[in-house]
């Protein structure tokens, strides 16, 4: 990346930054310019953001008051990248105790907690200011298993349109990014989990991945889809909101 894209000396904040695909986005945007700031739950997003070049905050984005405080330490913002999300196993069949709080919190933090961030977030926004939103392919189809998941990525899809709409009279845009099989902690969590319950080995659960795709070459990894995040985030797409980009190697035709 390189000034070309517009983003140096912008202020982006990316969620769910301490690994995966979150860091595979702000490690993009540091290449592309910007002074990034690295939001996770979990303290080591703070070591995690200083070796990209990045600054960490500690919030868990379900808590207001703990955003509130992340956001403080900010000032103005000119991109906001809502990435924290939760991808677990909810099979429709399990009512008990701890599948109900799981499919709570999933829906807690991949919606409800898009919402608190963006919502104080945009008070440090001003016109021109861009948001991208992480969706799935998974918000476009179903996937069975994974009703609480596929339920919060349709979510994340009907956001951005809604926002888009409410935001644009202000000058805000709002995008999202739909990516296939990145190999993340998740989605390899994920694998492994449906061939344990298939009696098929994780190989070849990734093989039946690769074969769905046009595009050869199996899981990407977290740099494959970050420079769609920068692309949304850039003055290259100053014309486009509302719309999610699918990201999957030709999966799921969108």
């Amino acid at each position: 990346m390189n000034a070309s894209n517009g983003l140096t000396g912008s202020r982006v904040l990316v969620t769910g930054a301490s690994r995966g695909i979150g860091l595979g986005v702000a490690t993009a945007m540091v290449g592309a310019g910007a002074q990034v700031w690295a939001l996770a739950e979990d303290e080591v997003v703070t070591e995690a953001a200083a070796r990209i070049g990045a600054t960490g905050l500690q919030a868990d984005v379900t808590d207001p008051q703990a955003v509130a405080a992340a956001l403080a330490r900010i000032g103005a913002l000119d991109v906001l990248v809502n990435n924290a999300g939760l991808e677990r196993l909810t099979p429709v069949d399990d009512s008990s105790p701890e599948a109900v709080a799981l499919f709570r919190q999933i829906m807690d933090i991949n919606v409800t907690g898009m919402a608190i961030v963006t919502g104080q977030a945009i008070a440090r926004m001003g016109p021109g200011a861009r948001i991208v939103n992480t969706a799935s392919i998974w918000g476009r189809v179903g996937e069975p298993l994974f009703a609480a998941y596929v339920a919060s990525k349709h979510a994340v899809i009907g956001l951005t349109k809604t926002w888009a709409k409410e935001l644009g009279p202000r000058g805000i845009r709002v995008n999202a990014v739909a990516p296939g099989w990145v190999r993340t902690e998740a989605a390899v969590r994920s694998a492994r989990v449906l061939a344990a319950r298939s009696g098929q080995s994780e190989g070849e659960i990734i093989d039946a991945v690769a074969a769905a795709q046009p595009l050869s070459g199996g899981l990407m990894e977290p740099a494959d889809i970050a420079g769609a995040f920068v692309f949304l985030a850039s003055p290259a797409s100053a014309n486009i909101t509302g719309q999610t980009l699918g990201i999957d190697r030709g999966e799921v035709p969108w």
